[in-house]
Formats: structure tokens, sequence, C-alpha cells
């Protein structure tokens, strides 16, 4: 609740000046609850328009990563992280192996 002060004004009478609320905590509080995009990269190719018309169920997309390379763990696009897949209540997740500085380069 912001507070309430009276001032004197430049003509001499007592007007209400309404303080602004302080806001406490952390600034890391204010946004904790915001939602981010994370996604995992298993890996990457390109196609033609021609190659992808012809896809057929049962078909094969071969990927630009090794089977045994990390695979990459983007938030909102920007890779922070790589990791190796993982099983988890019957659905896939991801560990992480590694935690990359904001330019993308090996981190902690």
């Amino acid at each position: 609740m912001s507070e309430e002060t009276l001032v004197e004004s430049t003509t001499g009478e007592l007007v209400s000046e309404e303080k602004p609320e302080t806001l406490t905590g952390t600034p890391i509080e204010f946004i904790g609850d915001v939602r981010l995009d994370v996604s995992v990269e298993l890996g990457r190719t390109e196609l033609s328009i021609d190659q992808l018309l012809k896809l057929q169920k049962g078909g094969i997309i071969e990927l630009t990563k090794l089977s045994e390379e990390p695979l990459d763990l983007r938030v909102n696009g920007r890779l922070m992280a790589r990791g190796e897949a993982v099983i988890v209540n019957e659905m896939f997740g991801t560990r992480i192996t590694q935690i990359l500085n904001p330019d993308g380069h090996e981190g902690i």
C-alpha cells in the first residue's frame, strides 16, 4: 500500500503527495514465474523441397550430429546447455552434462 504525505506547494497550500509503493525482494523473484520455451535438439539437416515432399511413413532422415555427441538444450532458441537422453517415467528427458556461458561456449 502506498503512503500519503502532505507537502506545501509553491503557492503555500498543503497538497497530498502519494509516495510510490516500494518493491521488496530480489529482482529475480519478480520474474521467477515467467515461462520460457525449452527445447532439446537431437540434430539437424537440410532437405530440398523435393526431398521433403517425397518423405513417407517409415522413411529415415539422417542428421548431421553423431550418435555419441551430446544433445543441445536451447532456451528461447539460444543454446544454454548440453546433455544426454534419458528415460523418466516412460518419457524422454535430458540429463544436463554441461552448462554453457551466454555466448554459447563452455562454462560450468
